[in-house]
């Protein structure tokens, strides 16, 4: 899309590829699940530098830990509260951070989530890189590449 700013990783999908929606205000909300997540992980979510490619995109790898309830790594929490609150803001992100933006959440539902219990929270959708083609004909995928270097 021509004239589109932001900064790679914050921005939501349809912004730069129009088969995944429309842009509305729901875009703000991928970008501000974005940067919740990366707060609360105490970790970018592009990390170029990591051995495996599974632990690149930090969105996935830590749904893979939330879905199999295993310990997140999260540096500097100083109690069980602490870790729970940080979980419940990793919820609310993937939420945020949903590829269709109408399964995200609006900011007044962002609010309402983040004040909530964590108990009251589903693990969303894994969050995917490709879109259903919005074409009538055939069930092909529309698949995105996007390359991130480093600038370290």
């Amino acid at each position: 899309m021509v004239g589109a700013r932001g900064t790679v990783g914050y921005i939501a999908l349809e912004v730069f590829c129009r088969s995944f929606g429309g842009i509305s205000h729901k875009s703000d909300v991928y970008s501000y699940g974005m940067m919740v997540l990366e707060m609360a992980g105490s970790r970018k979510n592009i990390d170029v530098s990591v051995d495996l490619t599974s632990e690149i995109y930090f969105p996935h790898w830590i749904y893979k830990h939330l879905e199999l309830n295993e310990e997140l790594g999260l540096l500097g929490l100083l109690n069980e509260g602490d870790e729970d609150n940080a979980r419940k803001m990793i919820i609310v992100s993937l939420w945020c951070i949903q590829t269709d933006p109408s399964n995200r959440p609006s900011m007044s539902r962002v609010v309402e989530m983040l004040e909530g219990s964590l108990e009251s929270l589903q693990i969303p959708p894994k969050p995917y890189l490709s879109s259903p083609s919005r074409s009538p004909i055939g069930s092909s995928t529309v698949m995105v590449s996007m390359q991130y270097d480093s600038v370290y």
